[in-house]
This record gives structure tokens, sequence and C-alpha cells, in this order.
């Protein structure tokens, strides 16, 4: 039986799964990235980006996101990158991780310990989570980020929170904010994502960074993208109108948990679903330590969502 690890550990492998199951017109509802991108083309790389094209890029992003000050918002190559920058910045000596979470979390802490609730942190000096959370799609109350803030530095990864503003224009050097530019917009292979914070976080991090954080191409499609809230508002719709469609398609399975751009359903045998689905050329999400839980990210378009909701019916309950 094929070893499930390489995509127990992320979303995307569909050239793996290939290898594992056959070829065939892969749908890869793997990521939980939308699979609808911004508009790009080709771009110019024959230069290095202009600081003005940086500062242009963080003052449109600043808002979208609802930060008053652009000078808060760091533009990174990926928000992934950031986590281990943001662990040396920190220097916290008690970090903790919630969990369930984004692997990445753990990784760039990884000498703290995991914590499954908020309502006990114990001594930690750094709390690090995602909300909504990955995999199951919660919301942890703003009040509570807040009150968490005021004892300990909390950083909050807002990675599948867009278009909503969330905790952005409360963002301090105690309460530090991630967002990523790919999952919402469509695009994670542009790299890029931003941290919002108060200025000393802010400051040491640029100074990380140097003075190319991140590609021409990177400050040329966000700063378009974050400029256009016509388009911002249609990809809300789009998300919105699919995931009713999806969770029709999943409702013979037990959905317990949600976010826009995913779903987390259970079954009895999640990898034996799992095989099943990529028996008809459709990769989803398993996880090593939940045998029971299935991710499932939108379908792009109507042959997509017909193809999955049929293999679904072939599967015995």
């Amino acid at each position: 039986m094929q070893p499930l690890a390489e995509f127990c550990a992320h979303g995307g492998r569909v050239a793996a799964a290939a290898r594992a199951f056959g070829g065939g017109d892969w749908i890869d509802l793997s990521t939980g990235i939308a699979p609808w991108a911004y508009p790009h083309g080709d771009f110019h790389l024959g230069r290095l980006p202009e600081p003005g094209e940086l500062a242009a890029l963080e003052a449109a992003a600043a808002d979208a996101f609802g930060v008053a000050h652009p000078a808060q918002v760091v533009a990174v190559p990926g928000t992934d990158l950031a986590l281990r920058l943001l662990a040396v910045v920190l220097g916290a000596e008690r970090p903790a991780v919630v969990r369930p979470g984004y692997a990445g979390h753990a990784a760039a802490w990884s000498e703290g310990r995991s914590v499954a609730a908020l309502a006990d942190p114990g001594d930690a000096d750094l709390l690090v989570l995602a909300s909504p959370a990955n995999p199951d799609g919660r919301v942890t109350p703003p009040d509570q980020l807040r009150a968490l803030s005021g004892r300990m530095t909390v950083v909050v990864d807002e990675a599948y929170a867009d278009p909503a503003p969330g905790l952005c224009g409360e963002a301090s050097d105690r309460l530090i904010v991630l967002r990523s530019f790919g999952k919402f917009y469509g695009l994670p292979g542009v790299r890029l994502g931003f941290v919002i914070a108060g200025p000393r976080v802010a400051g040491a991090l640029r100074h990380l960074l140097g003075d190319w954080p991140v590609s021409l191409p990177a400050i040329t499609l966000g700063t378009a993208a974050y400029r256009d809230a016509g388009w911002r508002a249609e990809q809300a719709e789009r998300i919105e109108t699919v995931g009713v469609l999806l969770d029709f398609a999943l409702s013979r399975l037990e959905r317990v948990g949600a976010a826009p751009l995913f779903r987390l359903v259970r079954t009895a045998d999640a990898h034996g679903l799992f095989r099943h689905l990529c028996n008809h050329a459709i990769l989803t999400r398993p996880f090593t330590d939940r045998n029971d839980t299935l991710r499932i990210g939108l379908p792009v378009d109507g042959l997509a969502l017909t193809r999955l909701t049929h293999a679904l019916s072939e599967y015995p309950r």
C-alpha cells in the first residue's frame, strides 16, 4: 500500500500523486489555495526593485488590511520564512504553539511546547497560532488574543483570513499578525506575505531581510492586486458560492471544520478515502496523526465539482 507521509506533510504534491497513483488530469484540492488566480502576465526582470516600489506595495497592503501606518507592514518572501525569522527576532524563552495547526509554526519554534487550548498557555512568554486555524478553520475570538497579548507576545497567523481585516489594524510588538498573499489571490508561487507588527519588530525584520526582500514580479502583482478592490470583492463572492456547492457535494460526510477556502470532513478511514480519490485523479490532504479526517479545497469549476461528486458517490460508507 502506498505510504502517505509525503502527502501528509504538505498539500500540492500533484507530481508525487501522479507517480504513485498514475497519470491523468489531476484535480488538486489539497492546498487550501483559491483555484482562481489574480490576472498576471509577463514581467520585466532586468532590474532590481526600487525602494519606492516596495513602499508602494506595503502601502497598498496596509490599506487592504486596515492598517493606518504602512511602516508596520513588512513584505516577506512568504510567511513560512517570516515565521523562522520571527523566532530569531522575538527570542522567546518559553514559546508555545497551539495544536493542531500549521506545521510551520512548530518547525519555527521547534523548542516550544504544544498546547491544545488558549485557555491554559501556562508560563509561556510567546504563543503562536492560526486564526482561522488550519486544518479545522476555527477562529479565535479577538478579545481573547488581545487579553493574552497583555502578558505575552502573541503571533497570529491569519493566512486564511482574507479579505476580512482581522487583527491587522491592532498589530503591535506584542500582537504580531501574518498575512499570506498567495492563498486568497490564487498565486502561491509568487511567494509573498506580510508581517504586521510594531516598530521594534518591524525594524528588526527589515534589517534581516535587507534591501530586496521580495522580487519585482511579487511587488508588481501584489501592488496591483491589493489596489484592486473590485476583483477582491468578486473573488470573495466566488469563494462563498463554490463553498456552498462543495458543502452539498460533501453532504454524505460529516463536516467537522471549515474555512472559506477548505472544508475538513470526518470519515472512519480518511486515508482510504484519500486513496480512493487519488484513484480518480483527485488530490486531497490527509494527516499523519488523524486517520479520521481529510481536508478538501475548492474545485475550480463545475467539471471538477462533478468529478468529485461522482468519485464520492462510489466510495463505500
